[in-house]
């Protein structure tokens, strides 16, 4: 919002205690109207020093105020603002700026945007309402429209008057129409594009369209040449005559131009309203009568838990019937406890089985006295883990035989 230059004059005159008056002025008229035009490039700016005068400045006298003051916009009663209507601020310290093309729906309909601002360094608000009152456009809509991509510009430097004053001259010259309009601004990122990184001052890119009355022009028509086609399919510069009269200020991406003529449009529509098809008007929806009868749903819910259940109990029944009472089922259980029995009488005769005894296991006689020696095991031993082969043990009545070492040595 813009300051009048009266009132700053005398602010500047008569000192701080004005400056408390025009803060309560500003505070009780907050509401600004505003009259733009349907299908017309809307661009209005929110700047920073119109609402320093709603905070307090700072504690010592005669230091500049350079708050970090931020902006809130939203249609009053919903969270966000309308569809037609965007919104950017870069950093706190930078105005902030709502653009947008109005559409031919909103015609006569006050639209009023809640703006609430915030200082980032008191952390205090101030509020204040811009009432947007929408008019019908005269040429609306501009029957030919061009929208061309600038590679070199963010969508905040084209909003501003003068570059878009002097690119709408650049297209004039190129175009020559009688009437000529900037419709709309939408920044490259809105339409799905990539930030930039941030070196060699790289530009986010903006979409930019104009409309006129008149056809385009021949040089417009270059870039649908094949030639120019094919260029752009191998991701090459097109060859363009006019484009040196946009080279010096504005870069732009000649394969992505886009040349819309309304006036074949309108006819096709036309002709698909006489056609056949097409759904008959059956007037106005007409929801259903508040007397309607309520309906109880008890009696459903307990059908759909009897029914399952009673097919549960009934396939339960049946089931145990064949098991139990039946001939087949009862065999079936006696085979299997007989089973059961014949496994345990198994496991039972594995524990107390009998195996011959190894020869090295059975009685010997001692070959000096003539005694019979008894074997290394006892009944108590568990047979089922006796070796094949005892290992080599000196027993109480057995004795040690002579065994030749070296050279005719003996040892026992």
């Amino acid at each position: 919002m813009q300051t009048l230059p009266g009132m700053n004059l005398i602010a500047g005159r008569c000192g701080p205690i004005l400056l408390t008056v025009f803060t309560i002025l500003s505070k009780a008229h907050g509401d600004r109207n505003i009259y733009p035009s349907s299908g017309v490039l809307f661009v209005h700016v929110l700047e920073r020093e119109y609402y320093k005068g709603e905070f307090p400045p700072y504690p010592k006298p005669g230091e500049l105020s350079n708050d970090p003051i931020t902006f809130n916009t939203n249609l009053m009663g919903y969270p966000d603002r309308p569809g037609w209507l965007r919104y950017i601020q870069r950093t706190p310290f930078s105005d902030g700026v709502l653009y947008g093309s109005p559409t031919f729906e909103s015609v006569g309909k006050p639209t009023i945007i809640e703006i609430t601002a915030y200082n980032r360094r008191t952390f205090e608000t101030a509020r204040h309402n811009l009432v947007i009152n929408i008019m019908s456009g005269e040429d609306f809509p501009l029957p030919y429209q061009a929208e061309f991509f600038i590679k070199n510009m963010n969508v905040e430097e084209i909003l501003a008057s003068e570059i878009l004053g002097d690119f709408l001259g650049a297209v004039k010259n190129v175009w020559q129409p009688d009437r000529l309009n900037a419709i709309n601004i939408t920044s490259a990122l809105d339409r799905g594009g990539r930030v930039p990184l941030p070196i060699n001052d790289m530009k986010e890119g903006v979409y930019v369209m104009v409309g006129a009355d008149v056809p385009f022009s021949s040089c417009l028509r270059e870039v649908e040449n094949p030639q120019n086609q094919l260029r752009c399919s191998q991701e090459m510069e097109p060859a363009i005559s006019c484009d040196k009269k946009f080279r010096a200020q504005f870069h732009i991406d000649w394969c992505k131009i886009s040349l819309v003529d309304k006036t074949k449009q309108v006819l096709i529509t036309q002709e698909l309203m006489r056609g056949e098809g097409i759904l008959p008007d059956a007037g106005e929806y007409k929801p259903p009568s508040e007397t309607l009868k309520t309906r109880d749903y008890y009696i459903d819910f307990l059908i759909t838990l009897a029914v399952p259940s009673a097919v549960a109990l009934v396939l339960f029944a049946i089931l145990a019937y064949i098991m139990c009472c039946r001939r087949e089922g009862i065999i079936q259980l006696v085979h299997h406890s007989a089973i059961q029995k014949s496994t345990k009488e198994l496991r039972d005769m594995s524990k107390n089985r009998e195996i011959a005894w190894p020869l090295s296991t059975l009685p010997v006689f001692h070959p000096v006295t003539g005694e019979m020696v008894p074997p290394l095991h006892t009944d108590t031993y568990d047979n089922t883990n006796m070796p094949l082969m005892q290992t080599q043990q000196t027993l109480p009545h057995q004795t040690q035989i002579p065994q030749q070492q070296n050279a005719g040595q003996w040892y026992t």
